[in-house]
This record gives C-alpha cells, structure tokens and sequence, in this order.
C-alpha cells in the first residue's frame, strides 16, 4: 500500500488533503476498498488476461491520480481515459509507464503531438481519422510507429468503424507507417441485462470481425470487449483484457451481480452540522415551502447542496445517517445546504458529522439508492460531485 508522503503527492491536483477536519462537507476515497477491489476482480480473470483500470471522469469522481496508482500497484496493467488532458494529468502525477488508452476520438494536430509528447496510446474509430494521424505524424517527423487502437461498432452505434469493414479498415491502418494496431476492441451495449440475447449478438459480431482479419492474415496482439458488468457475469467476454470501471469503485452494475464477488464501496459522502434550530406546526422550511411542519420539530441545517453535486430532485426523498440512525431530508435542497429533520436527536450539536453515502454503524445508504430515486445509474451520482468538494483519503 501507498506511504503518506506518496499519498500526499498524488491528492495534489485532484484531492484536497489540507484541513479537512474543519470543512462543511467533503469524500471520503478508501484505499484500502479500492485495492481489495482490484484484487478481488482479478481473481475472476485468467492469468494472460489484463485488467484495464478506467479511471476517465476523474477516476468517477474519486480522484484520478490517487485511484491510477492504488490500481496499478493492486494489479492493473492499463489505464483507460476519455481525453487527452486525462491522460496527461496521469503522466504529470508521475505514472509514467504504465499504458495509457484515450477512449475518446482525436482528430486535431495539437491532440496529436500531445499523444506524442505525453506517451498516450489513441482509440482509431474511422479511415479519415487515421490519415489524419498518418499525416500529421509525417509532418512531425515521427519515425517509429506509434500504437493505435482500433474500435469497432458491433452494436452500440458510438464510435467505432463498422464490424462488417473491420478487415477493409484494419488493412488500411497497417498500410500506414506511422501507425501500430496495438489492440482491436469494441464496447457491449447491454452487459448489465440478463437479457443477453444483444450482447452475445455483440460477441458474435466481434468474433466474426476478428475471424475475417485472421483471413487476411492479420492478427491483433490484443483483443477486448468486457466492460464491469461482462467481466463479472462472463468470462467468455474477458479475452486479452477487460476494461473495469464502476465495479473498482466497490459498486454493482446490476442486481443480478452482486454475488459474483466481494466489493467494497469506495466513496462515502460526509457533511457537518452548522446551525439546529426548532421550529412550530405549521412552519415552511427552504423555498417554496415544499415541506411544511405538521408538529413542533428539531431541525438541523448542514453544509452541502446542489452545487455540491446533491440533485436538487432529491429534495424531500432521501435520508441521511446520523449517529447511526436514518434522518430524513426535508425541504427543498439549496445551492449549499440542506435542512434535515433531527427530532429525534434533542441533543445533536453543530460539528456533528452526517454521512449522506456511505455506512455509520451498522447502517448504509449507498448511490443505488439515490440512482433509483431518479430513475438513473449509480455512474452518474458519482462523477457528480463537485471539486469544491475535497477529497480525503483514507487508508
């Protein structure tokens, strides 16, 4: 595991480390639940199959540089990223060799030379984004080959050049000098369903591209398709590597998974108490009144709100722990706070701490809870943390 010096050096420009004590509201990253995490999903896997840690988002939401290094010291091999400037903040963080995959689409000159200067390996989705590298690369005058990764759509209509063109397209990437196929991937559509008549039709797909390239004599050193949830649930879908998100981050993509392995959740959300107050029957709390008192009450305001990243639809919906107890929301929730019926702690001080998400005691609210509220998934509550948020690393 990290020492707190290395600790301290990869929270700069990701995490806040300084006075955390004393803030309204911040994240709590465990590192220790990360690497169990990692380690954990690398026992489901072969021994040549790679795990590739997605850490795009910001590490969805957790820090990049922080999780890029307790996943590679836990096992990963791979880094995946959406941008370039991602990629580039990894190398700045000093991870310096470890392979980088943009999964993104480059096209620009400047993208292209900071690819080149920054050592990060790009994702080639079309036969004009390729002669756009080609070229520029030629201009550059890069003389080795650099390694691109081909994606192909086999069912997600994102990016990627269509599987049926696979050896058309491949073919023409090869007969590029400046270019090296590093990898041949694509992405599954709906590998949290256990409905799995379209992944295996993506699978199917894919195996058909790699067949028609093995024709033409062409063979990828590398091929992946599995994100979380096709890793956890089939391992006919690992192949040369598997590319792991939500599940390092201690959550399931679906229900169905939760057995498959053990995961710890990796982020809890904390705030203080600033102000308790008591309030009579019949007394409007936050805008819009949309919660009136039916009884005198103990309410308690807490520092944390929408801009924080709490959805304001959640108003009125949620919980939070307190003490080990579920206390409820009430209230329309604010720019910066939120208000929450604490009748039943008469004694509750300011400076208290409330866990939003996360586990006191024996009790847990986690990001399911609030994704099924909304109708949405538990990748969205996460990456919507704000950075004014800190992060607060615990070991």
């Amino acid at each position: 595991m990290l020492d707190n010096q290395k600790v301290k050096d990869l929270l700069r420009g990701d995490c806040d480390i300084y006075a955390w004590h004393s803030q309204r509201a911040w994240i709590e990253v465990n590192g220790s639940a990360l690497s169990n995490n990692v380690k954990q999903l690398h026992k489901l896997l072969s021994p040549q199959t790679k795990l590739m840690a997605v850490v795009k988002a910001d590490a969805y939401g957790h820090g990049a540089n922080f999780v890029a290094s307790v996943a590679l010291e836990a096992g990963a091999s791979w880094l995946g990223v959406a941008t370039v400037p991602e990629g580039i903040q990894l190398r700045e963080s000093g991870i310096v060799d470890s392979p980088i995959l943009i999964l993104g689409a480059t096209h620009t000159s400047e993208q292209i030379r900071a690819i080149i200067e920054w050592n990060l390996q790009p994702t080639i989705c079309t036969s004009q984004q390729a002669l756009i590298f080609s070229t520029t690369l030629e201009i550059l005058g890069i003389s080795l080959p650099i390694p691109v990764h081909i994606k192909l759509d086999t069912g997600m209509s994102r990016l990627g050049a269509k599987w049926e063109e696979a050896a058309e397209f491949v073919q023409l990437v090869k007969s590029l000098p400046k270019l090296k196929v590093a990898s041949i991937y694509s992405h599954l559509a709906t590998s949290d369903s256990q409905d799995t008549i379209i992944m295996k039709q993506q699978q199917a797909r894919f195996e058909a591209a790699i067949t028609q390239l093995r024709i033409f004599g062409i063979t990828s050193p590398c091929s992946h398709l599995a994100n979380s949830a096709a890793m956890m649930g089939d391992s006919s879908l690992h192949y040369d590597m598997v590319r792991v998100g939500l599940a390092i981050y201690g959550l399931y993509p679906a229900p169905h998974l939760r057995n498959t392995v053990s995961l710890l959740p990796v982020m809890q959300l904390k705030a203080r108490v600033t102000q308790v107050k008591t309030i009579t029957a019949s007394t409007g709390v936050s805008y819009n009144h949309t919660f009136i008192a039916s009884h005198t009450m103990r309410i308690a305001v807490i520092g944390i709100g929408y801009a924080d990243g709490i959805p304001r639809s959640l108003s009125n919906k949620i919980q939070v722990l307190i003490r080990g107890q579920k206390i409820s929301q009430i209230g329309s929730i604010t720019m910066d706070q939120m208000m929450l019926d604490v009748s039943s702690i008469p004694d509750i001080q300011v400076g208290e701490i409330v866990t939003l998400l996360g586990k006191d005691g024996q009790v847990e609210i986690s990001a399911y809870e609030w994704a099924d509220e909304l109708n949405t998934i538990s990748w969205e509550i996460l990456c919507g943390f704000k950075h004014r948020l800190p992060r607060v690393v615990i070991m």
